[in-house]
C-alpha cells in the first residue's frame, strides 16, 4: 500500500513542474486526495460493501470536487491536474500512464445495465473540458484535446479536436504534454478556406463588374471582408488553453 502511496506522489512531482516538495503535494493537489478516496471506495465497492463505498465516494466529491465512481477501474499513475469538475462514470475503465485535466467528463449515452461508459488505454491525455461519452474506447498514446466531444472510439497514437471530435493527427509521439496552442483548429481551418474562396469569387465578380462598367462591392463590406481574413491570418481563431 505505501509503495502505491509512493508512486502517486512521484506522479503528481514527475507531471506538474509546480509541485515544489512532498508536503506541498500531499495538502495542495486534490486530484490526489480524489485517488485515495476512490481507492477507499473502489476496496469497499469489491467487497459488496457499495452502500459504504457510495458514501465514501460522496465525501471525496465533496471535498474535492471530483466524482469518481467507486466501481471503476484505474490503472496506475493516473493523474488528475487541478481536478474541479470531473466526473468518471461507474463502468469506465482507465489505462497506466492517463493524465486528465480540469472539467473532464467520462460518460454514459445509456440507461442500460452494463458496459455504457468509456475505456481509456494507457499514457493516453484528456485536456481540459473534454467531454467523452458512450462505451468507445480511446486507442494507447492518444490525445483529446481541451473542449472536445468524442463520441467515436479513437485508434492509438491519434489527436481528436473539435464537436463532434475529430481526428486530425495520427501516430503522436509517446510524450505526456497536450500542446494546445499547437493543435489544428478545423473551425478555422474551414473559415480560411470559405475566405479563400471568397477572395477568388470577389475577384472574378470585379473583373466581369468592370468589364460591363459596373460599381463594385461597397466599401464597407469589403472592409469587413478584409478585417476578417486579417484576423484568420494572425491567428485568432479559437484556441484551447490550459
Amino acid at each position: 500500500m505505501f509503495k502505491r502511496l509512493r508512486e502517486d506522489i512521484r506522479t503528481v512531482r514527475d507531471r506538474d513542474p509546480a509541485a515544489r516538495n512532498i508536503l506541498e503535494i500531499l495538502i495542495c493537489y486534490p486530484g490526489l486526495h480524489a485517488l485515495w478516496f476512490y481507492r477507499v471506495a473502489h476496496f469497499l465497492w469489491r467487497h459488496k460493501l457499495r452502500l459504504l463505498g457510495r458514501v465514501v465516494s460522496h465525501l471525496g466529491r465533496f471535498l474535492t470536487g471530483i466524482e469518481i465512481h467507486p466501481g471503476v477501474e484505474i490503472g496506475r499513475r493516473f493523474f488528475i491536474d487541478h481536478g474541479s469538475g470531473v466526473v468518471i462514470g461507474e463502468t469506465t475503465n482507465i489505462g497506466d500512464d492517463v493524465l486528465m485535466y480540469q472539467g473532464v467528463v467520462l460518460g454514459g449515452t445509456s440507461l442500460a445495465k452494463g458496459k455504457r461508459h468509456p475505456t481509456i488505454g494507457n499514457n493516453v491525455v484528456i485536456g481540459s473540458s473534454a467531454i467523452v461519452l458512450g462505451p468507445i474506447t480511446l486507442g494507447d498514446d492518444s490525445r483529446i484535446g481541451a473542449n472536445s466531444v468524442v463520441v467515436r472510439s479513437v485508434p492509438e497514437g491519434c489527436v481528436v479536436v473539435g464537436v463532434p471530435g475529430r481526428i486530425v493527427e495520427g501516430r503522436c509521439k509517446r510524450e505526456m504534454d497536450l500542446q494546445h496552442g499547437e493543435l489544428p483548429d478545423p473551425f478555422s481551418e474551414a473559415m480560411r478556406l470559405i475566405l479563400e474562396e471568397q477572395i477568388r469569387l470577389r475577384e472574378r465578380l470585379a473583373h466581369l463588374e468592370s468589364s460591363q462598367e459596373a460599381d463594385a462591392c461597397s466599401e464597407e463590406v469589403t472592409k469587413r471582408i478584409e478585417a476578417l481574413e486579417k484576423m484568420f491570418e494572425n491567428g485568432n481563431g479559437a484556441q484551447d488553453s490550459h
